[in-house]
């Protein structure tokens, strides 16, 4: 049936960038489409229980559809965005509409959310800091077709930041290279290139056209450092963070403070208290709580990424009463079983951070946890094991750190229900 087109009206939206459809009893999930409308649609992807298709043609337009302002957005193209055809209110509104689907369908929690937009860029464009551009067999960068290894050649990215577009990847041309990753800091000038190469050897690479780091990405994912810095500096209000090229940070330039300041109204820590930041990364949580306990209290953070702990330790030089730990977050839970815990912050993978810690997270009789997340699924899955350990969901907040994507990120505010 891969490759047949026929007629259907899509209702509701569901995560992952699609919309659903029935043809014959059967669900369809749809690509390039808004609930409500009528479009024709070719398969692209058949399984026992479903199909997965795209919009070809929209025979019935949602009064939310504008045109993508991407070239390269659409069925079979660039599969980097979801939600192009869609105005910004009503990409909000869409992934609110998920978050509270994952809630109540996996949780069983019942909530509305509201999914809050970032400052700085109202057109929802020019906010992405790190983009992994692929390279075809003839050196032209691109981007890759959804749910497929072949690359949309591209001559710009129109959600990539500004400094991004500066360095000119998608310009050059880049002979034995599989990927060229471009990194800006949204809050200062620092710019790199992660090249990962086709052979076991670095190949003369292009110059940017913009000054900035070069590294290197091996298969395993280690980095080395070719010239220039292997860091990028990020600000946050006052304080500046040293962070691995290659490490993790919130790709949208207001992310970081954002999120810091909603973790801290959310925990409200303080002074004397000692506080958890787990999968701390760089330590952008670590250093808010550190200076909201003060000297009188005591954070401790875990990272399992060697180069993110090095830039932790870095970064909290100044406050020696928190401390950033490598390993596995489970591990450390297990060592701590027995200390007192105030208040903790959580940011796990995508992946989420599984029922296992969170029943040892509820051993430590914290009062209350902030889970920051960009997957609505694992979180959901996640609350609702923390809720079987005694905690109550008391908030959730959604913020559009990803416009023009099915992307969001969340904080839950989990309370425990019974207190010592």
């Amino acid at each position: 049936m891969v490759g047949t087109e026929i007629e259907l009206r899509v209702d509701n939206v569901a995560h992952g960038g699609w919309c659903v459809g029935r043809h014959n009893d059967r669900v369809v999930f749809v690509r390039h489409t808004l609930p409500g409308e009528r479009v024709r649609v070719r398969v692209t992807e058949e399984t026992k229980r479903f199909l997965r298709a795209d919009a070809v043609e929209v025979l019935e337009a949602s009064p939310d559809r504008v045109e993508p302002p991407c070239p390269f957005a659409g069925p079979g193209r660039c599969g980097g965005c979801d939600w192009q055809h869609a105005t910004l209110e009503a990409q909000r509104r869409i992934k609110g509409e998920v978050v509270a689907e994952q809630l109540r369908r996996i949780a069983g929690i019942n909530r509305e959310v509201r999914v809050e937009e970032l400052p700085g860029t109202p057109d929802g464009l020019g906010w992405r800091t790190r983009v992994r551009f692929a390279v075809d067999h003839a050196g032209r960068p691109g981007l890759r077709r959804h749910r497929s290894h072949e690359i949309e050649p591209v001559d710009r990215c129109l959600i990539a930041h500004p400094e991004v577009d500066r360095l000119g990847v998608t310009d050059l041309e880049w002979p034995q290279v599989r990927e060229v990753e471009a990194v800006a800091s949204g809050s200062t000038k620092d710019t790199a290139l992660i090249v990962t190469p086709t052979g076991a050897k670095l190949p003369p690479l292009p110059a940017p056209k913009a000054s900035a780091a070069v590294l290197r990405r091996f298969r395993n994912g280690r980095v080395q450092q070719v010239r220039g810095r292997r860091a990028v500096r990020e600000r946050v209000g006052e304080r500046e963070f040293r962070v691995s090229a290659g490490g993790f940070w919130q790709v949208h330039p207001a992310a970081a403070r954002v999120l810091t300041e909603a973790v801290l109204e959310a925990l409200a820590p303080k002074p004397g208290e000692t506080a958890l930041d787990l999968y701390c990364g760089a330590g952008l949580f670590t250093a808010a709580l550190a200076e909201a306990v003060g000297p009188e209290g005591r954070v401790l953070g875990v990272e399992g990424e060697v180069d993110a702990v090095r830039d932790a330790a870095h970064n909290l030089r100044d406050l020696p009463w928190a401390r950033v730990e490598q390993g596995d977050v489970g591990q450390r839970l297990r060592e701590w079983v027995d200390m007192r815990v105030d208040v903790a912050v959580i940011d796990p993978p995508r992946t989420g951070a599984g029922t296992l810690v969170a029943r040892q997270l509820a051993e430590l009789r914290n009062r209350r946890v902030a889970y920051v997340s960009c997957d609505p699924a694992t979180l959901a899955r996640d609350l609702a094991a923390f809720v079987e350990e005694g905690y109550e969901l008391v908030d959730v907040r959604a913020f559009d750190s990803f416009p023009m994507t099915h992307h969001v990120e969340c904080l839950a505010v989990l309370e425990r229900t019974e207190q010592d």
